[in-house]
This record gives structure tokens, C-alpha cells and sequence, in this order.
């Protein structure tokens, strides 16, 4: 278990990164009355560890184990579910809510792999070097899975509206 300083960082980083989890499993394809579990699981993992992973930033290691425990979860078992155009609580934003459920529409149509790359690089803002640790990959990959994902986004035709009109 952490010391009490290592405990108060936990605390601290769970208080403010939580929401964004939830959020970032939902958009990996996990499905949202999951996704309360999923962080559940993947912060309960983490705090063993909390002294030992980098204090200055240590989203880079929540969300490999985040990303590995939601493929365990797609491994041990079929739900049965089927997706769902139902949202976890939205964000505070200004944007219209139909270009949510299209990039969600969009990210669903996806690969595996673009998706990963999208939701850790543009929704949980890691850097490359810190998107290719959690993936397991170069950052040479990341860059080109980004580059393929970012075009195969733009000619979705989830979001050719949106596209267009901006």
C-alpha cells in the first residue's frame, strides 16, 4: 500500500482524472454501464503501484492499464451486448451534441487500432512517446496510425457533414 503522501496523489489524481476514464473506456468500445467497472478494476490495480509510477505524469501508465484490463474484459467473455447511441454524461461543452454522437458513430465504424490511437492521442491528450508506451508500440506506429486514422475520420460518413461545414 502507498505511504499517505503517495495516498493524497492518488486521491487527487482519481478525483480529477476519473471522469475522463470513464469517458476514454466508453469511447474505446466498452460499453457505458461498464465502464464504472472498468476504471474501478484498472484504479484498483494502479494503487499498489502509485509510489512507483511517475509522479510528474502518470496518465501514460492509468491508461495502458486501463486499455489492458478492457481487452482482458473483451476476452474472458461475450456479453452479448450490442452498441448503443446512448452517451455517458456529457462534457461541459459548446458544441453541438449531434457531432459527439457522429465522432462516437465514427470511432465505433473503426479498427481497433485507430480507435486506441485516437481516443489516447486527441480525447486522454498523451503524447506519442507516452501513446506508444500504453499500446505497446513505436512511436514511428503511433505516428502512422494516427496519420491513417485522422483520414479514415475525415471520410467517414458519420462526420462528412461535419467535416464540410467547418
Amino acid at each position: 500500500m502507498p505511504g499517505d503522501a503517495s495516498r493524497e496523489d492518488f486521491d487527487a489524481y482519481v478525483a480529477a482524472r476519473r471522469t475522463a476514464l470513464v469517458r476514454s473506456a466508453v469511447l474505446m468500445g466498452c460499453p457505458p454501464h461498464d465502464a464504472e467497472d472498468l476504471v474501478q478494476v484498472t484504479l484498483a490495480r494502479c494503487l499498489p503501484r502509485w509510489d512507483r509510477i511517475a509522479a510528474d505524469r502518470p496518465d501514460a501508465y492509468v491508461y495502458r492499464v486501463l486499455l489492458n484490463s478492457f481487452r482482458d474484459s473483451r476476452r474472458r467473455r461475450w456479453t452479448g451486448e450490442h452498441p448503443t447511441e446512448q452517451l455517458p454524461e456529457p462534457a461541459a461543452t459548446t458544441t453541438d451534441p449531434t457531432t459527439g454522437l457522429a465522432v462516437r458513430a465514427a470511432l465505433a465504424a473503426m479498427t481497433k487500432d485507430h480507435r486506441e490511437v485516437l481516443v489516447l492521442r486527441f480525447y486522454a491528450d498523451l503524447s506519442e512517446a507516452e501513446t506508444a508506451r500504453v499500446l505497446g508500440v513505436p512511436p514511428g506506429t503511433v505516428k502512422s496510425r494516427t496519420a491513417r486514422a485522422l483520414a479514415a475520420l475525415a471520410a467517414s460518413d458519420h462526420v462528412s457533414d461535419i467535416v464540410r461545414s467547418s
